[in-house]
């Protein structure tokens, strides 16, 4: 007990520490967010965080929206609104979806807060302490910390360049069933994946449909970056197959803006009664003045056209990341995405790529280790490296910094190879550079 009486929690006093839920224990500061306090030093170059480069944005666009709402829907907008989303904004989604495939009715469409929220809520309607979730490995950091809030445990899925490879999936699903554990969820990003940046195959995405259906698993797809193809669309969404075992998550925050906070899940209708009851639980309804506003865009505005333009300018920057990574680090690994935010790079195997990050901020570089995308401490021998909101110019720089960094970092490990001095390796680290803020 400390002098007042209080427990001591680490290093932070906290009376309420033995209160807490156990749940409350899955809460912690994922480190794609915790970066973002070093990331955004205007002296370090950022190839960290997934941010989507809104200033592609004409601000006109928004601005004319946003006008037109307040002026004509005003005492709607600034009102409390339905908890399954407002229904033209619903019918306009159907739209989005069918961009991949996807024929649905706006009735089995929920609007969230984010498609996030979307995540959180099918997670707090499925998952019991002890539950498995299955996911590709790496998969997205902020989905485990859902998964493990709800004390559920991350299960990962080997994947290669076409994505989750099934017969794997097969023996993963024996292997937890012959020791009992049930198997709820099956959580995949199919389509420029995070982090790795790879898409699943058509072929892959009708067999692990037909895996999940055989073994009773419901299939969460979680869909942000499908249209923000390069050279040629991902296959079609693996909910346009399947109707009954998948919850499709869908979001306008890398199509238009994080901003706006609005998402969407795309449900079988028993399900979706329940996430509208889970919603207006949670939040009771969704921003109706941001709804209005993403509709009256989609009314007015090019809004395919303004995809296309984030294509380009993601496009662009992806060539400059992987022709720097070429130049700078011909002799590392790493995915060539055809969509999306993010490049998958694989380090030697003696580096560890979160060790390795004080480092890189004392030269100006940040970047999402491996680990953060793994819920057993694996990926240290790989970064997630995001070429979204960089300019090519910066990404190259970034890029340059970053080889400084690996090879000062294999000159030091190879310095105390093979001696009794290992732990002085860690030392090092700690004298040369100062520790970022980060868990």
């Amino acid at each position: 007990m400390t002098k007042q009486g209080f427990p001591q929690a680490g290093n932070n006093l906290d009376p309420w520490y033995h209160h807490y839920a156990e749940r409350a224990a899955g809460l912690r500061a994922s480190e794609v967010r915790a970066l973002f306090a070093v990331a955004s030093r205007p002296e370090v170059v950022s190839l960290a965080g997934g941010m989507p480069f809104v200033s592609a944005l004409p601000q006109d666009l928004v601005i004319n929206a946003m006008d037109k709402v307040m002026l004509e829907q005003g005492a709607v907008a600034l009102q409390y609104g339905s908890g399954q989303g407002i229904p033209l904004l619903r019918e306009q989604i159907l739209d989005v979806m069918a961009l991949e495939g996807i024929r649905a009715n706006a009735d089995d469409v929920v609007v969230t807060t984010g498609s996030q929220h979307a995540l959180e809520l099918v997670s707090k309607l499925f998952l019991d302490p002890g539950d498995v979730v299955l996911s590709e490995g790496p998969s997205y950091v902020t989905a485990m910390v859902i998964f493990k809030s709800y004390q559920a445990e991350v299960e990962h899925v080997p994947m290669d360049e076409h994505g989750m490879i099934p017969e794997a999936l097969r023996e993963h699903i024996v292997r937890l069933r012959a020791a009992g554990k049930s198997i709820k969820l099956l959580y995949t990003i199919p389509s420029f994946h995070n982090p790795a940046g790879v898409t699943l195959s058509w072929e892959r995405r009708v067999e692990i449909l037909q895996i999940a259906r055989e073994n009773n698993i419901l299939v969460l797809e979680d869909n942000p970056y499908g249209l923000l193809y390069f050279d040629q669309p991902a296959p079609d969404a693996m909910r346009s197959i399947e109707e009954d075992g998948v919850v499709y998550l869908g979001t306008f925050s890398k199509t238009l803006a994080p901003g706006f906070r609005v998402g969407w899940a795309l449900a079988p209708h028993a399900i979706r009664e329940k996430l509208v009851l889970a919603n207006e639980a949670a939040v009771l309804s969704p921003s109706s003045f941001t709804q209005l506003v993403i509709s009256e865009y989609l009314s007015t505005a090019d809004w395919k056209g303004q995809i296309n333009t984030f294509r380009g300018v993601y496009q662009e920057r992806k060539n400059a990341m992987l022709g720097a990574l070429e130049e700078f680090l011909p002799e590392l690994t790493w995915t060539n995405p055809n969509g999306g935010f993010y490049v998958w790079v694989t380090l030697p195997e003696r580096l560890d790529s979160k060790a390795m990050l004080p480092r890189a901020v004392k030269e100006l570089v940040a970047y999402t280790p491996g680990t953060a995308f793994f819920a057993d401490g694996d990926g240290r021998q790989n970064m997630r490296l995001s070429f979204c909101y960089p300019t090519p110019d910066s990404i190259r720089l970034g890029v340059r910094r970053l080889a400084t960094v690996i090879r000062g970092e294999l000159d030091l490990v190879d310095t105390f190879a093979g001696t009794d001095l290992l732990g002085a390796v860690d030392d090092k680290r700690r004298f040369s550079a100062p520790p970022p803020n980060i868990s």
